[in-house]
């Protein structure tokens, strides 16, 4: 196997076409299916269907290419490193669930960041696509919630999407409500008491599977609910509204104004938060720096990480 070989598979695969791709590429239509061929002979796999409306990626296919890839932007790092004696920017990748205390870790990782240049992104997107991203190696690191309800629907797609899931720390429910809501001088609130409210929830797209919720108690019936895209919406319909959504607890002064608070709930449950990765890859770098970052951005709020409530349970 060469490396010429898996970039002109992607260059085929990119275009649909092997004619049109050897074009591209500066070769002969035989010489390129020759080298796709001995690839897939040595690899012993079948990586294109081929028709004579063009190529596509067999199943096996897209899973190797999106190896190979990984291959072809190290290959890309090393010689923008060292042969062009060009500096590459450091990447960093997160998907996460709507919760202000991983984009805030986000924030304190980037300020104690050192290099010059960097090209990061944070997605605050739907469940499902938090998997598909990090399956997909589109992000390093997800962030989600698991509980009783949907653990084993969860569980069961980490293991077919080849995911690893560790645990942050383990959280109470809560509600966010304004702080002008009736209900923000409680020290505690019942369901009862939030049935006359709009109920404010994120949308999960075409995927509206009560198990990719992420708040708890999806199935419950309201009379009044709202659903919204983004954290930035679900605050000023709290305020505006005097909506509520639920919640781990955790608001960020510091990213958000103290126009909201968090209530805890009355009812006997747990949510546990954590972060999934992909077997297949290894954590950088940059990535345990993030997950160290949001580790003590936790703990700053009050909340044991899961290796500290171990500690505390042995000693």
């Amino acid at each position: 196997m060469r490396i010429q070989q898996l970039e002109y598979l992607e260059k085929v695969a990119e275009i649909g076409s092997i004619n049109e791709a050897a074009k591209s590429l500066f070769l002969s239509q035989p010489a390129l299916s020759n080298a796709i061929k001995e690839l897939e002979n040595e690899m012993n796999i079948c990586l294109l269907h081929r028709s004579k409306l063009g190529v596509a990626l067999t199943e096996e296919g897209r899973e190797f290419l999106s190896y190979a890839r990984q291959i072809i932007d190290q290959v890309d790092l090393l010689e923008k490193r060292y042969k062009h004696s060009e500096k590459q920017a450091s990447r960093l990748s997160i998907s996460s669930q709507h919760y202000a205390f991983s984009v805030h870790a986000f924030v304190e990782f980037i300020q104690t960041y050192e290099d010059d240049s960097y090209q990061f992104s944070l997605r605050e997107t739907e469940t499902k696509n938090i998997l598909e991203d990090v399956a997909g190696f589109r992000s390093e690191i997800g962030i989600l919630f698991l509980n009783n309800f949907n653990r084993q629907v969860l569980e069961k797609l980490f293991e077919e999407k080849n995911l690893a899931f560790s645990s942050l720390f383990y959280a109470t429910p809560h509600i966010f409500i304004s702080k002008d809501n009736p209900l923000a001088h409680k020290n505690k609130v019942t369901l009862e008491e939030l049935s006359e409210l709009p109920y404010l929830s994120f949308e999960q797209g075409n995927s509206n599977s009560f198990y990719f919720a992420e708040e708890i108690l999806s199935t419950r019936t309201c009379k009044k609910h709202i659903k919204v895209s983004d954290r930035a919406t679900i605050f000023n319909l709290m305020i505006g509204l005097n909506g509520y959504t639920f919640s781990s607890g955790i608001i960020s002064r510091e990213l958000n104004d103290d126009s909201i608070v968090a209530i805890p709930l009355d009812v006997p449950e747990r949510i546990e938060i954590g972060w999934i990765r992909s077997r297949r890859s290894h954590l950088s770098l940059l990535g345990q720096r993030y997950l160290d970052t949001l580790k003590k951005h936790i703990r700053d709020y009050g909340f044991n990480t899961i290796e500290e409530e171990a500690y505390e349970e042995n000693y």
